[in-house]
C-alpha cells in the first residue's frame, strides 16, 4: 500500500463511517476523531486516537472547544511545497492533515422540536466542526473533505483506484460542497435567530 496520512473524522451520521474508516486504515492513514466517532469506531474494532491525545489538550469548556487548535489547523491549511510552511511545522513539531470527514448536528431538526428554547439551539452550535470544514475546503489543493455520508462512497472507489488518493477534480468538487454545508448552515441560524429572542441574563 503505498498512501499513508493523517485524516480527522468527527461526524454526527455514522452512516458509512466505519466503511470509511476501514478503508482509510487500509491504506495506513492516521485516524483522529472527536469523542462520539472515537467510541463507534472503538466499538467497530478500529483502532483511533482521540483529539485531545492528538493536540495534547483535552476538550474544555463542556465540549464547547475541542478542535480549535493550531496542530489541527495549521496541518489544515499547510501548503506542502511551501519552504516556509514546512519549517514552521517543522519547528513545531505539527504534522499534515490530508483528509476531514465531518458532518454537523442537525440544527434545523433541532430548533423545529417542540419547546426548544433559544439558548439551547445556540448551545449545539457547532464552531470547531465548520472551521475545521472550511480550513479543510479552504486547501482542497492537498486536503479531502467530506460533508456528507453519501459521497463516501466515490471517495472510496477512488482511494482504491488510485492507492489512497482522491483526485484533484474530485477534492475540488467536495471543497465546493462543504461551502455550501457551512453557508447554508450559518445562514439558517441567522434566520433563526431573526425570528426567536433568546433571554437577556
Amino acid at each position: 500500500m503505498a498512501r499513508a496520512g493523517r485524516a480527522i473524522l468527527s461526524c454526527y451520521d455514522k452512516t458509512g463511517l466505519v466503511e470509511l474508516a476501514s478503508l482509510l486504515r487500509e491504506y495506513e492513514y492516521e485516524l483522529i476523531c472527536t469523542t462520539g466517532t472515537l467510541r463507534a469506531l472503538g466499538e467497530a474494532g478500529i483502532a483511533a486516537t482521540g483529539i485531545g491525545d492528538f493536540t495534547g489538550v483535552e476538550e474544555m469548556l463542556d465540549g464547547r472547544v475541542k478542535s480549535l487548535h493550531p496542530k489541527v489547523h495549521a496541518g489544515l491549511l499547510g501548503v506542502r511545497d511551501n519552504k516556509l510552511h514546512v519549517e514552521q511545522m517543522q519547528a513545531h513539531e505539527y504534522r499534515w492533515i490530508d483528509f476531514v470527514a465531518v458532518n454537523l448536528h442537525p440544527i434545523k431538526s433541532l430548533a423545529r422540536e417542540p419547546g426548544m428554547l433559544v439558548e439551547e439551539v445556540l448551545e449545539q452550535i457547532d464552531i470547531g466542526g465548520t472551521a475545521m470544514v472550511r480550513s479543510a475546503a479552504k486547501n482542497f489543493r492537498y486536503v479531502t473533505v467530506v460533508v456528507n455520508p453519501a459521497r463516501y462512497k466515490t471517495i472510496m472507489h477512488e482511494m482504491r483506484a488510485h492507492e489512497g488518493d482522491v483526485s484533484f477534480a474530485t477534492r475540488y468538487r467536495l471543497a465546493q460542497e462543504a461551502f455550501e454545508c457551512t453557508a447554508e448552515y450559518d445562514r439558517f441560524l441567522a434566520e433563526y435567530l431573526r425570528r426567536m429572542e433568546p433571554r437577556e441574563e
